[in-house]
């Protein structure tokens, strides 16, 4: 059974990350999120064909046409009109029975294999069947009504409903989708919408839905970004590299991965679960506080503070530094004494810019949105749930109150 990962989208909601970068491309706990889900099918399938398009290259440079023992075939989706024309892209290119997923999950290997076996073991011989997974916010998904294992309806994040099983986004089709999706029109978001497709088939009664355990992380949002590091670092086996080098009267407590090459200076206190990678300098006499991810090349210099945020690699963070909650883009430079705030002080959530609205985190805490190539001058403070674009300059001695965007 071939695998097809729909990672051709922008994921504009996540501006000012994915200005530079594919939204599968974003880091998590050390790993692009393409990366997770391609290691999660490696167990069983030998071919994934990937869906690209919007900075496409990043993808295919980094991955290649093989990774982790799957061969990697890549179809060019050159307009995003959506996941039903992304899966009639792949028509002359897959088996009569293929695996679908959406390119903006982290799911584990437990939920493919729990849909692929519930699929064989069934009655669906020549059927549709869905991955479902339970969900708290049933308003912010595709909640799918079944009857047994046979679905019934999929409602796109209703108001008010009786059900709490959502759509995962892992499918697994026939030829039939074919068929379906040349008789959908575009949605209101003027694209065409695989659950479109499915549910023209829906009244056939041969669309079924299995409830599947195991990790499934939806990406859509900024601070979904922080719950999956959370989650994905809570459960990794970190380990120090042989290579890496700690030097006297530094501390590192509970689990830790540091990768190859990097160099933990005296006095820093390094508190897990953490990641960092390979060839970083950390301290002296910082602290790195639980669930930050750091990527490759970052220097975090003397007396900086970072706690539950992702640097993204080749990074320096200056001395007398904090950045708390926050996502750090590549190639950016923190002048001494930057400070990211991380809580409002009415203490009401943090509210972030996504497509020109200030929306609710949901979070009480949350620092910044920092997009690739940023410099800020010294003593910069950065007001919770600010935006900065890639490319931008922060004058010294500025408080960011509102989105900065590069010239």
């Amino acid at each position: 059974m071939d695998v097809v990962i729909l990672a051709a989208g922008e994921g504009t909601r996540l501006r000012p990350l994915t200005s530079t970068k594919p939204k599968p491309m974003l880091p998590v706990a050390g790993k692009p999120i393409l990366q997770w889900d391609l290691e999660a099918i490696a167990w069983n399938f030998k071919r994934a064909i990937i869906v690209v398009g919007y900075k496409r290259d990043r993808i295919i440079e980094y991955f290649g046409d093989r990774f982790n023992g799957i061969e990697l075939d890549y179809v060019i989706q050159k307009e995003q009109l959506g996941t039903g024309h992304a899966v009639s892209m792949v028509e002359d290119l897959v088996d009569d029975t293929f695996l679908v997923m959406n390119g903006d999950l982290i799911v584990s290997q437990d939920l493919i294999s729990d849909l692929v076996k519930d699929s064989r073991n069934s009655d669906n011989n020549s059927g549709i069947s869905i991955g479902l997974v339970k969900v708290k916010n049933p308003s912010e998904f595709g909640i799918v009504d079944v009857k047994g294992n046979q679905v019934v309806d999929i409602v796109e994040k209703p108001e008010r409903s009786s059900g709490d099983l959502a759509n995962s986004g892992v499918y697994i089709f026939n030829r039939e989708i074919f068929k379906a999706i040349e008789k959908i029109e575009r949605s209101k978001r003027m694209e065409y919408e695989i659950t479109d497709a499915i549910k023209r088939i829906i009244p056939q009664g041969m669309v079924y839905g299995f409830r599947c355990s195991g990790q499934w992380i939806d990406i859509g949002r900024p601070w979904d970004l922080l719950d999956a590091n959370e989650i994905i670092l809570s459960s990794m086996d970190l380990k120090i590299d042989r290579k890496a080098e700690i030097e006297r009267y530094a501390v590192i407590k509970n689990s830790v991965h540091i990768g190859k090459n990097s160099v933990i200076r005296s006095g820093s206190y390094i508190e897990g679960p953490c990641y960092i990678g390979e060839n970083c300098t950390i301290g002296p006499n910082c602290y790195i506080r639980p669930y930050t991810s750091i990527g490759n090349n970052v220097h975090i210099g003397n007396a900086v503070e970072v706690k539950n945020s992702i640097i993204m690699s080749n990074t320096r963070i200056g001395h007398l530094s904090y950045v708390g909650d926050s996502i750090i883009g590549e190639n950016c430079n923190f002048g001494a004494g930057t400070k990211v705030a991380n809580l409002r002080v009415d203490n009401n959530d943090v509210r972030i810019e996504i497509k020109n609205k200030l929306l609710s985190s949901g979070r009480r805490k949350f620092g910044c949105l920092m997009g690739d190539n940023v410099k800020t001058g010294i003593n910069v403070s950065i007001m919770p749930g600010r935006a900065i674009y890639p490319d931008a300059y922060v004058e010294a001695g500025s408080v960011v109150r509102n989105t900065i965007y590069s010239e």
